[in-house]
């Protein structure tokens, strides 16, 4: 997506940023291990086909992406690419899918409102920052800008994927974890979301979700530490 080009978040514990190309070969080296391979279901790129994936989640209207960075040291007017989301100060990402929910049996409400389905995806990936709660800063500010940005997402996504409606809106948040991953199942299930089943699907997967309600936004404001600042990202 386009609508965080040019948008950075920052709370005391992490810095999120639109993933950029200075970004890519520690991306890609990341790529490499084994078993961030099998955690994310991912199969390793070229570091060609690695740029190109980065350009196409900067423009696809169905994907959302924040690089996960270390804050810096002293509170910054605005956050300069390069400088304070170098890549050594790189951790991770967080990713959100957009699709149609298929699956929302709700009747039609007249308008040709198309409800859409958000899959997030949190991937720590240097092993010292593992454990140490960035998990759920990172889920719980990114659960916060999805909300505060919903009509420009929707607005978005629905210029690329009408699909015949006359609008599109966020209807849930979803996570897929795999059966054994008790760490990850914790983080979603302890900000609220809720297993579908109580058995994995085909894949060994547990899928948890997240309802969006009117008070969704005031939900999470009220889990979180600090409410995130918004900083201008210069490239």
């Amino acid at each position: 997506m386009k609508i965080n080009e040019h948008t950075a978040l920052l709370t005391p514990k992490i810095l999120l940023v639109p993933y950029s190309s200075h970004h890519v070969p520690t991306y890609h080296d990341w790529m490499q291990d084994p078993d961030l391979q099998a955690a994310t279901a991912s199969e390793p790129l070229t570091l060609q086909e690695e740029y190109a994936m980065q350009e196409s989640w900067r423009t696809d209207a169905d994907k959302l992406t924040f690089i996960i960075c270390a804050p810096p040291p002293i509170e910054p007017e605005h956050i300069t690419a390069e400088e304070e989301d170098a890549p050594h100060g790189m951790i991770g990402d967080v990713n959100l899918f957009l699709n149609p929910d298929d699956e929302d049996e709700g009747p039609d409400d007249g308008n040709g409102v198309q409800k859409l389905i958000g899959e997030i995806e949190i991937m720590i990936a240097e092993r010292t920052q593992q454990g140490k709660g960035i998990g759920r800063e990172v889920l719980m500010t990114f659960m916060w800008y999805i909300l505060q940005s919903h009509t420009l997402s929707m607005n978005e996504y629905h210029s690329s994927n009408p699909n015949g409606k006359k609008s599109s809106c966020l209807n849930c948040l979803r996570a897929k974890v795999n059966k054994d991953n008790v760490r990850s199942m914790r983080l979603f299930e302890g900000v609220g979301f809720k297993k579908v089943s109580a058995t994995p699907n085909y894949f060994g997967e547990m899928e948890l979700r997240w309802t969006i309600c009117a008070d969704s936004l005031k939900d999470v404001e009220t889990r979180l530490d600090v409410i995130p600042q918004v900083l201008a990202f210069k490239s």
